[in-house]
């Protein structure tokens, strides 16, 4: 099977479909969709059974909540705000019984529970003079792949090829970066939905021994400045359960805990249960 992960456009008589087929993670997900919702989660079917998926997600909207019930699929998690100022709900459909067991999720939602219990307001973050933040660009993208390559044994998109950053730049996304002695050891990305007005805040990695210094959240700090000045209030991030680093970065900054998406991507070692973050920054 091609482990490359594309996007399709289906248009038939009656409906529109955008699928991300995702071989890699044995999943597909409905992007978007318009018309007959019976013959486009049809479709979405096929797909599944074409490229042997486990898991089916689709970006429902909270007036279709019934019908995707009557079609077996269960919600996961929300994303506020999502199309042009109205809710995104993930739900989602297994088709294997491995993908829908799991032996973490008591263990997650007790860290869920201790991040709430955190001082949000402690958010300073003041790294040495040594420490330089700048947007990067494709002359960076070797830098970018190798920081990638070092923090994650497994990644769900192909970030250790230089040239697949450089695509996602060209496709607009943004990405921010910390330098240490002119090399990158923290970086993360904004992945925009122009259409939509979106942008999923992603690829978040600090090298261990640059860690202790809060980096993560200025750069995310900064691409939330970018995204407001390009008009675009929704922004989202989905990190992995399991990570209380990360996910208290994420409620530091203000952001919501909106549910949690189930053995969803190949990460660091394993299969992993992600947990969704939402943030209004029109509320900033």
């Amino acid at each position: 099977m091609n482990q490359q992960a594309t996007t399709l456009i289906l248009e038939n008589f009656g409906y529109y479909l955008a699928v991300y087929t995702d071989p890699f993670n044995k999943r597909i997900r409905v992007d978007d969709y318009r018309g007959n919702l019976k013959q486009a989660l049809e479709e979405a079917e096929i797909l599944v059974r074409k490229h042997k998926a486990e898991k089916l997600i689709v970006k429902g909207r909270k007036e279709d909540t019934l019908k995707l019930f009557e079609f077996g699929l269960q919600p996961e998690a929300v994303i506020d705000r999502y199309f042009h100022g109205s809710d995104a709900i993930l739900f989602s459909k297994f088709y294997t019984s491995d993908r829908k067991h799991n032996n973490h999720w008591l263990m997650e939602d007790g860290i869920v529970h201790s991040i709430y219990q955190l001082d949000s307001s402690s958010l300073k973050s003041t790294p040495p003079k040594e420490y330089q933040l700048k947007k990067v660009n494709e002359t960076h993208a070797e830098q970018l792949s190798a920081l990638y390559s070092q923090v994650f044994q497994i990644y769900p998109t192909p970030l250790q090829d230089s040239e697949y950053i450089k695509k996602t730049m060209k496709e607009g996304t943004l990405y921010y970066a910390f330098f240490y002695q002119e090399k990158i050891v923290s970086a993360a990305s904004a992945e925009i939905n122009g259409f939509y007005k979106n942008a999923e805040l992603t690829d978040c990695a600090t090298l261990t021994e640059h860690r202790k210094y809060g980096l993560m959240k200025l750069i995310l700090q900064e691409l939330e400045g970018e995204l407001q000045r390009k008009g675009i209030f929704c922004a989202y991030s989905i990190a992995r359960s399991l990570s209380f680093g990360m996910n208290a970065v994420l409620y530091q900054l203000g952001y919501s805990y909106r549910g949690r998406l189930m053995n969803n991507v190949y990460i660091y070692d394993k299969l992993e249960n992600m947990n969704m973050w939402v943030k209004d920054l029109a509320g900033c």
